[in-house]
């Protein structure tokens, strides 16, 4: 069977562990589409709300921007069309660009976030925060970790980093 086809099926199944499978055997991780636009692996897991698998095509080398992101076809395009705000999230922190007026889904505080959370774990894959950024530029935090915290109140925790991505945000303008 052709590895293309054999990607795509285990990507519309959303079993990440048949993707990987696929992959390792030697699947193309970027194919394209009817009209010769790459990206149709990454774009059917971003309309069917695979974050794990849109993750894990990236980290594979799957482009997370195009020429042009408000195409239909790319990936951030087709995760909107999904309504799937979650992988607009992911694919936001994997350094996907938004363009100016385009409706993501998302609030203002939840575009901010998830550059911040982008910026602070590396937008793709090996990559870092920014070339000019030092251990002095970046915000401390601390590790909390909470077993079993059904109903815990995480408000505080919230504000505390939307006030961080803002600072961070002003620093980089």
């Amino acid at each position: 069977m052709n590895a293309g086809i054999e990607l795509l099926r285990a990507i519309r199944s959303g079993r990440l562990g048949d993707v990987r499978r696929v992959l390792d055997a030697g699947a193309p991780v970027e194919l394209d589409d009817g009209r010769g636009d790459p990206g149709l692996p990454l774009g059917v897991a971003c309309f069917m709300g695979y974050v794990d698998i849109v993750r894990e095509l990236v980290s594979r080398g799957a482009r997370v921007n195009v020429g042009n992101n408000s195409q239909p076809t790319s990936p951030l395009s087709m995760a909107i069309r999904g309504n799937r705000t979650d992988v607009v999230k992911a694919l936001i922190e994997l350094g996907a660009v938004v363009p100016p007026g385009m409706k993501t889904g998302l609030s203002e505080q939840d575009l901010m976030i998830a550059r911040w959370r982008g910026q602070q774990y590396g937008s793709v894959a090996g990559t870092t925060t920014s070339p000019s950024a030092t251990d002095a530029d970046q915000p401390v935090f601390e590790e909390i970790e909470m077993p079993r915290c059904y109903g815990t109140d995480t408000a505080v925790l919230d504000a505390d980093m939307v006030r961080a991505a803002r600072e961070m945000d002003k620093k980089h303008r």
